[in-house]
């Protein structure tokens, strides 16, 4: 069958192998050609370095930002965990007949002098 085949292709000799497709052609249609815009000549390892730089800059700003948020995260927490301790407190004391009374009769101002 191969035979039959070869005469189908006139610039190609029977029995030969295919001529090599160019790069990018149909045959590789996982490989990306190579870009067709103008190169940025000016790119450098001076550049690359700054745009490192930049991005460690830029690290090291939002981390600061994140520490600044934790810190104010950590104090209304503690501002909370305080509310709570301050809330259970009324609770601890001494529960009796009168203790109901005793605690309603601080919070009572006491009764001014008539001069």
């Amino acid at each position: 069958m191969a035979a039959a085949l070869s005469g189908m292709f006139t610039n190609q000799p029977p029995g030969a192998p295919p001529p090599p497709l160019p790069p990018g052609g149909p045959g590789q249609a996982g490989l990306l050609p190579p870009a067709a815009g103008p190169r940025k000549p000016n790119s450098t390892l001076v550049d690359e370095l700054e745009d490192v730089s930049e991005l460690k800059n830029e690290l090291q700003r939002k981390e600061a930002l994140i520490q600044k948020h934790l810190g104010k995260l950590r104090h209304w927490q503690q501002v909370l965990e305080d509310m709570n301790v301050q809330q259970k407190k009324p609770a601890e004391m001494p529960q009796g007949p009168l203790a109901y009374l005793e605690q309603a009769s601080a919070n009572i101002p006491a009764p001014m002098k008539q001069t």
